[in-house]
């Protein structure tokens, strides 16, 4: 079949929230042709099928989000094309396509990886048991409840115990299922007190802290769940469906293709402040980067990534390079994961493996200390932790690694470095 070719200034890779964002940034600015490419039929990304309010102003639901970041994006210039899913990289700013009209292989002056993340299902988490119906993700469960009408089943498990395992409880019980009990490996939740006061009181379903799925019982479709509890204990409980919530991982495979570095921490392109990747040209926004955060976030980011493309494209952007920026245990990662000194960054987005008592965040470049930091809260497993980024100005460029670690009274861990 016949590859049509053609050319635009901007690529973008994705029509959820940082991608519609970037899209409308370069497009009120006159950036030329902005064109966003989305597989799914129709663009919002994420939100469309997140029924609950919170986007935005208060009242305002995932659908109604979606629908207003579209036409806004829309009401810019830029153009969205549904259905169209990018295969792979035909150069360095060069991308083949698949849609409706067959295939196509787009050149631009910029790519921006909008492409977000997804939830790990339940074979990449190696439960065993056999593969019965009724085992789905929350993405999953949303689609079929909000979008498509489906009905899922008559009694649930939710595995995972953070905002999106409430999100999952949420959309079960509109759709008529009750919910057994919510789980989790960690020795506590990561709901917040008022979504747990709700799940247990409100809605009578048991937090079950400390928690694994040991199996998965029923042939044909599910009836079961065997649990292992902390103390050793087996329990089953009888269900026919399983939601597995959370344990989001990005959705990198298009990065990936073309060469993009990936940070080992988050697994995700390796980004500056200004979402620049290692490729020149491409950048890289959103969840796809840090997975996960809410929308608006991701939006907020698409925007400031904008103002980087139109840098880029005007030859005014700051030079690249900068050392990368490394965790130490108990933090998981940090992103963005390069300092260039002259890109200013808000605020870094950074998770932990385990529960921690009002830490201190200490930033150091070759012993040199840049930064100190205390979090007057605690800070879980699964939930977002931010950092100031007013110390880049202090990285040495041409210096060691940027290192983040926990440390200093009140870090909340046992063995922690004094200052």
């Amino acid at each position: 079949m016949t590859r049509r070719q053609r050319s635009v200034d901007v690529i973008v890779v994705g029509a959820g929230p940082a991608g519609l964002a970037a899209a409308r940034g370069l497009a009120d600015h006159g950036v030329g042709v902005v064109e966003v490419l989305e597989r799914e039929a129709v663009a919002g990304g994420v939100p469309r099928h997140c029924h609950h309010r919170g986007f935005g102003r208060w009242g305002v639901t995932g659908p109604q989000y979606a629908a207003r970041t579209v036409e806004a994006a829309l009401g810019s210039g830029a153009r969205v094309r549904t259905g169209v899913t990018a295969t792979g990289w035909a150069g360095p700013l060069t991308l083949d396509t698949t849609g409706p009209h067959g295939l196509e292989r787009i050149a631009a002056r910029a790519v921006v990886l909008a492409t977000g993340a997804r939830e790990r299902p339940r074979s990449a988490r190696l439960v065993p048991g056999t593969r019965p119906a009724g085992v789905l993700t929350t993405g999953e469960l949303q689609q079929a409840v909000h979008l498509h009408g489906q009905r899922v089943g008559s009694r649930a498990l939710v595995v995972g115990a953070e905002p999106v395992g409430y999100a999952a409880l949420t959309a079960l019980r509109r759709a008529g299922v009750t919910v057994a009990a919510l789980t989790t490996e960690e020795p506590r939740h990561q709901l917040g007190r008022a979504c747990a006061a709700a799940a247990r009181l409100g809605h009578g379903v048991p937090v079950l802290t400390g928690t694994a799925v040991a199996e998965l019982l029923g042939r044909g479709r599910v009836s079961g769940v065997r649990l292992c509890h902390r103390d050793g204990r087996l329990t089953t409980v009888d269900c026919d469906t399983v939601v597995f919530t959370g344990d989001f991982v990005p959705d990198h495979e298009l990065a990936r293709r073309g060469g993009v570095a990936l940070d080992p921490g988050t697994r995700g392109p390796a980004v500056d402040g200004a979402f620049r990747t290692g490729a020149d040209g491409v950048f890289a926004v959103g969840n796809v980067l840090h997975a996960v955060e809410p929308a608006l976030w991701a939006a907020r980011e698409g925007a400031l990534a904008a103002d980087a493309v139109r840098g880029f494209l005007g030859g005014s952007g700051p030079a690249k390079g900068g050392p990368a920026i490394e965790v130490e245990a108990p933090l998981r990662w940090v992103a963005p994961n390069r300092a260039v000194p002259q890109v200013p960054v808000e605020a870094f987005v950074l998770r932990t493996s385990q529960a921690l008592t009002r830490p201190v965040l200490v930033v150091t470049q070759d012993g040199r200390r840049l930064h100190r930091q205390y979090v007057p809260r605690r800070a879980l497993p699964n939930r977002t932790l931010h950092l100031t980024g007013r110390w880049t100005g202090s990285v040495d460029p041409a210096g060691g690694p940027v290192r983040i670690r926990v440390g200093g009274p009140g870090s909340g861990i046992l063995g922690a470095a004094a200052e």
